[in-house]
């Protein structure tokens, strides 16, 4: 069997579920056919569940440990990436020779998990979802640190911008808003760093494993605390609870699905709409009512992500037509 060239994957600023993107496949490929109004309707469909779930883990916190909140969303989302996976890989996609780097990798993002529930427990839940978008732009700083990935001042410059916006939208409000800030900015920034790993471990593992191993081990890492601390949940709870899983599996899907019919400068900029269902969510149920500071602060943040998006796709199409 001759050997396959590494494949690299682009991973989900919030939900890190890569895709595949052959720049360093030097076999030819066939022309692909972009349809970009149907995977910014799948990017849509994303951000809706991912909003909705994380809605319903606010709502369960009050009741039930963060720990068991996430270990049965954590179920219902392996549940459904190992229907989509498995049966077109086997167990094949669990073969690995860096199941170190794996174990690593989940067990920080069961931490960042950990810390944005906590965070929507405390804080407006659009609040926390804006402070998260935060994510890539801690990103582009840990790749440059580990990765040793050139950053530029265009980046730095969106990164100290973004960042500005982050502190718009944690400085204002009651101290519990603050604290739930604080608890927002750690996920972000271990979010950050999760996305360079993944990076790192693209170079040799490919989407089905990457997936795979991540739902395996978050699941066994919030299992753990339930054995010291369980509330056996009621049926309609325990539903929900799993419900959850299965909106946040379908959230991934369908964000990888929508990268994979249209390029990522066309989409992309659409998942920042999960900040627009946070708003309508908190207010709905919650009654939180934007303030200008968040707005203000939630424009910064998306701008700054937007204009990295935007700037990464005109680098690339420059390095192709080079080639």
């Amino acid at each position: 069997m001759s050997a396959r060239a590494p494949r690299r994957y682009v991973s989900s600023p919030i939900h890190d579920v890569p895709s595949v993107t052959s720049d360093t496949d030097t076999r030819p490929l066939p022309r692909r056919t972009d349809h970009v109004p149907l995977g910014i309707l799948y990017m849509l469909s994303s951000t809706v569940m991912f909003a909705v779930s994380s809605a319903l883990s606010k709502w369960q916190v009050v009741n039930y440990s963060v720990f068991e909140v996430l270990f049965f969303r954590t179920l219902g989302s392996l549940v459904i990436c190992a229907a989509l996976i498995l049966p077109r890989t086997g167990l094949s996609a669990f073969r690995t020779k860096r199941l170190r780097d794996h174990l690593g990798r989940s067990a920080t993002q069961a931490v960042a998990q950990t810390c944005i529930v906590i965070a929507i427990s405390l804080m407006p839940l659009a609040g926390a979802m804006a402070i998260n978008f935060s994510a890539p732009l801690f990103a582009t700083l840990f790749a440059s640190l580990w990765l040793h990935e050139t950053v530029g001042r265009v980046r730095w410059s969106a990164l100290l911008i973004g960042f500005a916006g982050v502190l718009l939208v944690a400085s204002p409000g009651a101290d519990s808003f603050r604290l739930g800030a604080v608890f927002a900015l750690a996920n972000a920034v271990l979010y950050g760093s999760v996305t360079a790993a993944v990076r790192g471990l693209t170079r040799t593992e490919s989407t089905e494993t990457l997936t795979m191993y991540q739902m395996v081990f978050l699941s066994l890492f919030f299992f753990v605390p339930l054995l010291f601390a369980f509330r056996t949940p009621t049926a309609a709870d325990l539903s929900i609870m799993f419900a959850n899983g299965l909106l946040n599996g379908f959230g991934q899907y369908w964000w990888t699905r929508a990268l994979s019919l249209a390029p990522p400068a066309a989409v992309g900029p659409f998942y920042y709409f999960s900040l627009v269902w946070a708003m309508l969510l908190g207010w709905v149920f919650w009654d939180d009512v934007p303030t200008a500071t968040l707005l203000a602060g939630s424009v910064i943040v998306i701008a700054s992500g937007i204009f990295l998006l935007w700037w990464e796709s005109g680098r690339r199409r420059a390095v192709s037509r080079r080639r």
